[in-house]
């Protein structure tokens, strides 16, 4: 009884101010579920994302740590060593080009005039003075 007297008592902007209020923690209440319940799901079907962002960072972290070893090096008046491997490639690669063309010029330099025929063709509807 004394609950019910003290709330008869209250004046209408306090039982306002607490019907606001009972609403605001219902609705925080049911947010909460409702975010708890797209977390659980979210966790379920993103685990394979946060794979996947967990290498994109892995790879990132990497790219980070090798530019920050090439800025230390570069501060400290170190050179960057040559990239010895593309060298040798591109080496590797010009020798084949070279031999490759070094091999074409070979075969078509080496043919003889006599090797070549030609063939007259005598054209009777050509015009006067082509046939020669």
């Amino acid at each position: 009884m004394f609950g019910t007297e003290l709330l008869e008592r209250r004046s209408k902007p306090e039982r306002i101010a607490d019907q606001a209020w009972q609403h605001l923690v219902s609705a925080v209440s049911s947010a909460g579920d409702s975010v708890r319940d797209t977390a659980r799901s979210a966790r379920r079907s993103g685990s394979g994302l946060a794979d996947d962002a967990g290498d994109l960072v892995g790879s990132a972290a990497e790219e980070a740590r090798r530019r920050a070893v090439l800025a230390f090096d570069s501060l400290a008046g170190r050179r960057p060593a040559l990239p010895w491997a593309l060298l040798i490639g591109a080496a590797l690669v010009g020798a084949a080009v070279g031999w490759a063309a070094g091999s074409a010029a070979r075969a078509a330099g080496g043919r003889d005039a006599d090797d070549i025929e030609f063939v007259d063709v005598d054209r009777p509807d050509s015009p006067v003075g082509l046939d020669g």
